[in-house]
Protein backbone atom coordinates (compact mmCIF):
# COMPACT_ATOMS: atom_id res chain seq x y z
CA UNK A 1 0.00 0.00 0.00
CA UNK A 2 1.27 3.74 -0.78
CA UNK A 3 0.11 6.74 0.45
CA UNK A 4 -1.88 9.23 -1.72
CA UNK A 5 -4.07 11.45 0.70
CA UNK A 6 -3.83 13.81 3.13
CA UNK A 7 -0.94 13.80 5.82
CA UNK A 8 -2.35 13.71 9.31
CA UNK A 9 -0.74 15.92 12.58
CA UNK A 10 0.22 12.75 13.57
CA UNK A 11 2.41 11.52 10.24
CA UNK A 12 3.70 14.80 10.07
CA UNK A 13 4.95 14.57 13.69
CA UNK A 14 6.45 11.42 13.00
CA UNK A 15 8.13 13.09 9.95
CA UNK A 16 9.79 15.91 12.04
CA UNK A 17 11.06 12.99 14.44
CA UNK A 18 12.97 11.32 11.81
CA UNK A 19 14.12 14.31 10.01
CA UNK A 20 15.67 15.11 13.57
CA UNK A 21 17.33 12.14 13.84
CA UNK A 22 19.27 12.07 10.09
CA UNK A 23 20.78 15.35 11.24
CA UNK A 24 23.78 15.27 13.32
CA UNK A 25 24.22 18.58 14.04
CA UNK A 26 28.03 18.41 13.85
CA UNK A 27 30.29 21.78 14.31
CA UNK A 28 31.94 22.93 11.40
CA UNK A 29 35.40 23.16 11.21
CA UNK A 30 38.14 23.38 8.51
CA UNK A 31 38.31 20.39 6.21
CA UNK A 32 40.75 19.75 3.25
CA UNK A 33 37.89 18.90 1.57
CA UNK A 34 34.40 19.44 1.21
CA UNK A 35 32.47 16.72 -0.94
CA UNK A 36 28.70 17.74 -2.27
CA UNK A 37 26.82 14.74 -2.94
CA UNK A 38 25.04 14.55 -5.54
CA UNK A 39 21.19 14.62 -5.87
CA UNK A 40 17.99 16.40 -7.05
CA UNK A 41 18.48 19.26 -4.47
CA UNK A 42 20.42 21.94 -5.57
CA UNK A 43 20.94 23.19 -1.96
CA UNK A 44 23.94 20.76 -1.41
CA UNK A 45 26.43 22.69 -4.05
CA UNK A 46 24.51 26.38 -2.75
CA UNK A 47 25.80 25.02 0.54
CA UNK A 48 29.17 23.86 -0.30
CA UNK A 49 29.89 26.97 -2.16
CA UNK A 50 28.92 28.81 0.60
CA UNK A 51 31.36 26.94 3.12
CA UNK A 52 34.19 27.46 0.46
CA UNK A 53 33.74 31.20 0.93
CA UNK A 54 33.68 31.18 4.66
CA UNK A 55 36.86 29.36 4.11
CA UNK A 56 36.30 26.22 5.74
CA UNK A 57 37.95 24.32 2.61
CA UNK A 58 39.85 24.91 -0.61
CA UNK A 59 39.12 22.08 -2.02
CA UNK A 60 35.24 21.20 -3.57
CA UNK A 61 34.08 18.21 -4.88
CA UNK A 62 30.71 17.00 -6.64
CA UNK A 63 29.95 13.97 -6.97
CA UNK A 64 26.84 12.42 -9.14
CA UNK A 65 25.65 10.83 -12.07
CA UNK A 66 21.72 10.94 -12.87
CA UNK A 67 19.17 8.83 -11.32
CA UNK A 68 15.44 8.85 -12.42
CA UNK A 69 15.02 11.61 -10.14
CA UNK A 70 17.44 13.78 -11.44
CA UNK A 71 17.44 13.07 -15.17
CA UNK A 72 15.43 15.62 -16.38
CA UNK A 73 16.38 18.24 -13.45
CA UNK A 74 20.32 17.72 -14.42
CA UNK A 75 20.24 16.15 -18.20
CA UNK A 76 24.67 16.78 -17.58
CA UNK A 77 24.58 15.15 -14.66
CA UNK A 78 24.31 16.12 -11.05
CA UNK A 79 27.89 16.82 -10.67
CA UNK A 80 28.12 19.16 -13.73
CA UNK A 81 24.87 21.43 -12.80
CA UNK A 82 26.84 21.90 -9.13
CA UNK A 83 29.59 22.64 -10.10
CA UNK A 84 28.16 25.15 -12.79
CA UNK A 85 26.19 26.47 -9.68
CA UNK A 86 28.76 26.84 -7.57
CA UNK A 87 30.79 28.91 -10.41
CA UNK A 88 27.92 31.35 -10.59
CA UNK A 89 28.34 31.71 -6.75
CA UNK A 90 31.65 32.62 -7.64
CA UNK A 91 33.97 29.83 -7.03
CA UNK A 92 36.46 29.44 -9.24
CA UNK A 93 36.57 26.81 -11.48
CA UNK A 94 40.10 25.39 -10.01
CA UNK A 95 38.53 24.92 -6.81
CA UNK A 96 36.25 22.25 -7.82
CA UNK A 97 36.72 18.92 -9.30
CA UNK A 98 33.84 16.94 -10.86
CA UNK A 99 33.33 13.05 -10.48
CA UNK A 100 30.58 12.54 -12.80
CA UNK A 101 29.75 8.77 -12.90
CA UNK A 102 28.62 7.48 -9.43
CA UNK A 103 24.95 6.32 -8.97
CA UNK A 104 24.74 5.45 -5.12
CA UNK A 105 26.54 6.50 -2.15
CA UNK A 106 29.04 4.65 -1.91
CA UNK A 107 30.36 4.98 -5.14
CA UNK A 108 29.85 8.86 -4.15
CA UNK A 109 32.46 8.52 -1.55
CA UNK A 110 34.67 5.19 -2.89
CA UNK A 111 35.30 7.38 -6.97
CA UNK A 112 35.35 10.71 -5.12
CA UNK A 113 38.47 9.09 -2.49
CA UNK A 114 39.79 7.67 -6.30
CA UNK A 115 39.82 10.82 -8.24
CA UNK A 116 41.21 13.00 -4.92
CA UNK A 117 44.53 10.29 -4.91
CA UNK A 118 44.11 11.31 -8.87
CA UNK A 119 45.13 14.79 -8.12
CA UNK A 120 47.31 14.39 -5.58
CA UNK A 121 45.28 15.02 -2.93
CA UNK A 122 45.32 12.92 -0.03
CA UNK A 123 42.89 14.25 2.54
CA UNK A 124 42.73 14.02 6.47
CA UNK A 125 39.28 15.74 6.83
CA UNK A 126 36.43 15.18 4.90
CA UNK A 127 33.17 16.97 5.11
CA UNK A 128 30.36 16.14 3.33
CA UNK A 129 27.68 18.26 2.06
CA UNK A 130 24.27 16.10 1.52
CA UNK A 131 20.67 16.66 1.72
CA UNK A 132 19.38 17.59 5.25
CA UNK A 133 17.80 13.84 5.60
CA UNK A 134 20.87 12.37 4.24
CA UNK A 135 23.67 13.41 6.73
CA UNK A 136 23.12 10.13 9.07
CA UNK A 137 23.39 7.99 6.11
CA UNK A 138 26.29 9.45 4.35
CA UNK A 139 28.29 9.47 7.20
CA UNK A 140 27.72 6.11 8.46
CA UNK A 141 28.77 5.00 4.36
CA UNK A 142 31.78 7.33 4.40
CA UNK A 143 32.87 5.44 7.74
CA UNK A 144 32.37 1.63 6.14
CA UNK A 145 34.47 2.63 2.88
CA UNK A 146 36.82 5.09 4.18
CA UNK A 147 37.28 4.79 7.80
CA UNK A 148 40.78 6.06 8.28
CA UNK A 149 39.48 9.93 7.14
CA UNK A 150 37.81 12.51 9.65
CA UNK A 151 34.40 12.62 8.32
CA UNK A 152 31.65 15.58 9.21
CA UNK A 153 28.46 16.45 7.57
CA UNK A 154 26.77 19.45 6.99
CA UNK A 155 23.79 20.35 4.89
CA UNK A 156 21.89 23.27 4.06
CA UNK A 157 19.74 24.65 7.45
CA UNK A 158 15.94 24.45 6.92
CA UNK A 159 13.17 22.91 9.24
CA UNK A 160 10.92 20.48 7.94
CA UNK A 161 8.02 22.42 6.86
CA UNK A 162 10.72 24.72 4.74
CA UNK A 163 11.94 21.55 2.99
CA UNK A 164 8.77 20.17 2.18
CA UNK A 165 7.35 23.64 1.15
CA UNK A 166 10.10 23.71 -0.77
CA UNK A 167 10.19 20.57 -2.64
CA UNK A 168 6.51 20.95 -3.24
CA UNK A 169 5.33 17.64 -2.11
CA UNK A 170 5.49 16.76 1.21
CA UNK A 171 4.53 13.53 1.08
CA UNK A 172 7.34 12.53 -1.41
CA UNK A 173 9.18 14.11 1.58
CA UNK A 174 7.73 11.85 3.85
CA UNK A 175 8.81 8.83 1.21
CA UNK A 176 12.16 10.25 1.35
CA UNK A 177 12.38 10.34 5.22
CA UNK A 178 11.71 6.59 5.36
CA UNK A 179 13.54 5.56 2.78
CA UNK A 180 17.13 6.65 3.86
CA UNK A 181 15.67 5.38 7.33
CA UNK A 182 15.33 1.93 6.11
CA UNK A 183 18.89 2.02 4.59
CA UNK A 184 20.35 3.11 8.06
CA UNK A 185 18.49 0.09 9.56
CA UNK A 186 19.56 -2.08 6.75
CA UNK A 187 22.48 -1.24 5.12
CA UNK A 188 25.28 -2.40 7.68
CA UNK A 189 23.67 -6.21 7.79
CA UNK A 190 24.48 -5.61 3.71
CA UNK A 191 27.99 -4.38 4.36
CA UNK A 192 27.41 -0.50 3.12
CA UNK A 193 27.80 1.21 6.34
CA UNK A 194 28.66 1.13 9.92
CA UNK A 195 25.74 0.37 12.20
CA UNK A 196 23.97 3.13 13.73
CA UNK A 197 21.51 3.42 16.76
CA UNK A 198 17.60 4.06 16.06
CA UNK A 199 15.98 4.92 19.02
CA UNK A 200 12.73 3.34 20.14
CA UNK A 201 10.90 6.30 19.08
CA UNK A 202 12.43 6.79 15.98
CA UNK A 203 11.69 2.98 14.74
CA UNK A 204 7.88 3.12 16.01
CA UNK A 205 7.81 6.69 14.05
CA UNK A 206 9.77 4.89 10.69
CA UNK A 207 6.82 1.82 11.44
CA UNK A 208 3.72 3.97 11.36
CA UNK A 209 4.41 5.57 8.60
CA UNK A 210 5.31 2.46 6.89
CA UNK A 211 2.38 1.23 8.15
CA UNK A 212 -0.07 4.30 6.77
CA UNK A 213 1.60 4.01 3.21
CA UNK A 214 4.93 6.01 2.55
CA UNK A 215 6.88 3.62 1.00
CA UNK A 216 7.52 5.21 -2.34
CA UNK A 217 11.20 5.07 -1.45
CA UNK A 218 12.16 2.02 0.32
CA UNK A 219 14.48 -0.90 -1.12
CA UNK A 220 12.82 -3.30 -2.46
CA UNK A 221 13.11 -6.79 -0.90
Amino acid sequence: MRNTGTITDTQLAAARLIWDYHQLGHDLRPADVVIGLGSHDLGVATTAADLYHRGVTKTLVFTGANSPTTRHRFPRGEAVHYREHALALGVPGDAILVEPDATNTGANITLSRELLTRTGIEPASVLLVTKPYMERRAYATTRRVWPEVDVRCASEELAFEEYATGIGDPKLVLDMLVGDLQRIIEYPRLGYAIKQNVPAEVRAAYDGLVGAGFTSRLMKA
